[in-house]
Parts: structure tokens; sequence; C-alpha cells
């Protein structure tokens, strides 16, 4: 998903070069094909190829993945999940860090959340 993201769109041969230690080429269209199934992609046929385009703009599917990762590993806690993210770093937050999550804080404090 994250190659069709980045480019947009994609064929199976494309994501399969993109991918770090990349399985055989059956799995990654199977899993192409799954992904259609389950409504994450939508593909168009040119020529021979499927080029495959996401049906979700990113921004949704990352706050879809994270309401799921934050209910799955953190108990729905958010600030768990924040706090996590926090102290698993192997290095500390640099000032503009620190300064871009307390705009956060400030914000939600004033919207009343």
């Amino acid at each position: 998903m994250d190659i069709v993201y980045r480019n947009g769109k994609a064929t199976a041969a494309e994501i399969h070069d993109g991918l770090p230690d990349p399985p055989v080429a059956a799995a990654v269209r199977t899993l192409l094909r799954i992904l259609e199934e389950k409504g994450h992609l939508r593909h168009e046929k040119d020529g021979p190829r499927h080029v495959y385009y996401p049906t979700t703009p990113r921004s949704i599917a990352q706050r879809s993945a994270v309401r799921h990762l934050i209910g799955t590993f953190f108990g729905g806690s958010r600030a768990a999940a924040v706090a996590a993210l926090l102290d698993e770093s192997d290095r500390p937050l640099s000032e503009s860090e620190r300064s871009e999550l307390a705009g956060v804080i400030r914000r939600l404090r004033a919207e009343g959340k």
C-alpha cells in the first residue's frame, strides 16, 4: 500500500520491485487481489497489466490504522500509545518536535478535547 500511495498508482511488477525483500511475484499479485477484495485498491487494465490505485485517501487510511493500533495494543488509550512512541525512541525529541507536540496539546486544550 505504501508504494501505491507514494506513486499514486502502481503495477504488480512496480510494487514487487519496490519491496525491500520481496516475496515471489505471485505472492504480490495474490496480496493485491486480497487488498482489492477488501476494498483498499481498485485496478484498471492497461494492456496486459493491471494498474492499481488506492480507493481511500492516505490520510483517512492512516487515521483508521492508528485507531486500530491504539485499540489493539493500547486498550484504546491514546495517551499510552503516545507515551510508548516517545519512550521507545532511540534519540531524544528535537526542540522543534517538542514545540510541535506542545502546540498540539495547546490546541486540544483550547478545543476542549
